[in-house]
């Protein structure tokens, strides 16, 4: 797998967009409390391209999947952050069943499907609030 140093800015003089998607991909594992194992399961990619990512040592590219996965990554933590705030509320309910899911959410998002349907989920939800 090819490696990728973290620009600082794209040519266009803003910055980067694959470090500023690589930098929330991981800020969002942090507060959620997912592992780097788990983060590399959600992006489709190896546990030591995430511990890449966390050193600054590789980026997501945007023209594979990972981009696409980690773009519903932070999706999910944005409706979760604005459902339930910045608190233990978010990893309580990644980690408890959820009967409309059919499952704990936390493992559901290592699936392209669960994934989807638990960002759908919470988009419905925060579309109620």
């Amino acid at each position: 797998m090819q490696t990728r140093q973290l620009p600082e800015r794209d040519p266009a003089g803003g910055p980067d967009p694959g470090t500023t998607l690589t930098k929330a991909v991981m800020r969002a594992a942090g507060f959620l409390g997912i592992s780097q194992a788990g983060v590399a399961s959600v992006l489709g990619i190896s546990t030591a391209s995430v511990s890449r990512m966390a050193s600054g040592g590789y980026v997501l590219d945007a023209h594979r999947k990972e981009w696409e996965f980690g773009v519903l990554f932070v999706r999910l933590f944005r409706s979760l952050d604005a459902i339930l705030g910045h608190s233990d509320q978010a990893r309580l309910w990644l980690a408890n069943e959820n009967l409309a899911l059919g499952g704990k959410p936390g493992e559901l998002i290592r699936t392209t499907e669960g994934l989807v349907r638990v960002v759908h989920y919470l988009d419905a939800t925060r579309g109620r609030v």
